[in-house]
């Protein structure tokens, strides 16, 4: 590789970097600015002064208990990543590994659930919400969802891609199913479903819409949808809501970066076989 080519690919992967990373560092700049500071124009880029008034209104007031949504969205998208992990890991499995009649119509009904609108399931799922007593619950949003079309399609590509020939091994072992699927199939799968965990707990974290209509009491509220409340009708604390902001983004962005490596890997080797 010539010097400026390698100049060139290195000046477009920081370009690329301040494109995407500069909207998080105005978001944390703004954060710690005045109310008077954040609203001059044009704005500036350097606090002035210093201040922690957005944290100091968002972590103190108890009429919106942004701590409290914190605990609620953490507890929320842990569990749902925990059930999609469950759920998907043993559809893909049969899915990928076991011969039954039907096998590619349900697959194929499968990703066909993929194409429907959210928004188009949102009355029918708060009606069986309602029947089944979980309106402003935890439980109505860590629930629905739980059964993910795309973690089944994402983890069957992966386990397609893994040798037949270690499960036939384990057969001759006298092997099950069963411990064919958690003793050989899942220790080697831990990148995807590293991926999948992480995937699965950002959209739960970053849902709006669905926990505005089933949460009502303003301490069950998730993060996202308390964060809403954050903002006024006719004027807007920008430090508030940019703190809140930072405050969501902290858990994400440790998240990421600590599952970094298994997240490539789990992309990587997901597509090596059809």
């Amino acid at each position: 590789m010539t010097t400026l080519r390698r100049f060139t690919r290195y000046a477009v992967l920081v370009l690329l970097a301040l494109v995407f990373l500069t909207p998080l560092l105005w978001m944390a700049i703004t954060s710690v600015k005045t109310y008077g500071d954040a609203q001059k124009i044009p704005p500036s880029f350097v606090p002035h002064p210093f201040s922690t008034y957005g944290y100091e209104q968002i972590l103190g007031n108890t009429s919106n208990p942004v701590l409290r949504w914190f605990v609620n969205s953490m507890l929320a998208a842990t569990l749902h990543a925990l059930l999609v992990l469950v759920t998907a890991s043993m559809a893909a499995y049969a899915l990928a590994r076991l011969r039954f009649r039907g096998r590619a119509v349900s697959f194929a009904l499968i990703i066909g659930t993929l194409f429907i609108p959210p928004t188009s399931l949102i009355i029918p799922n708060f009606v069986i919400a309602d029947r089944l007593g979980w309106l402003d619950t935890l439980t109505v949003v860590i629930v629905p969802g739980a059964a993910s079309a795309f973690g089944v399609f994402f983890l069957r590509q992966f386990f397609l891609s893994i040798p037949a020939e270690l499960e036939e091994a384990a057969v001759l072992d006298g092997a099950n199913h069963w411990q064919i699927f958690t003793q050989v199939l899942l220790p080697l799968s831990k990148p995807a479903l590293a991926t999948l965990a992480v995937l699965s707990f950002l959209t739960n974290w970053n849902d709006f819409l669905w926990p505005i209509y089933v949460l009502f009491s303003p301490e069950r509220l998730t993060l996202p949808a308390g964060l809403g409340l954050l903002q006024g009708a006719y004027v807007s604390d920008y430090p508030v809501i940019m703190a809140g902001a930072v405050l969501a983004s902290v858990p994400v962005l440790i998240l990421f970066v600590a599952a970094q490596r298994h997240i490539i890997q789990g992309v990587s080797r997901s597509g090596l076989k059809g």
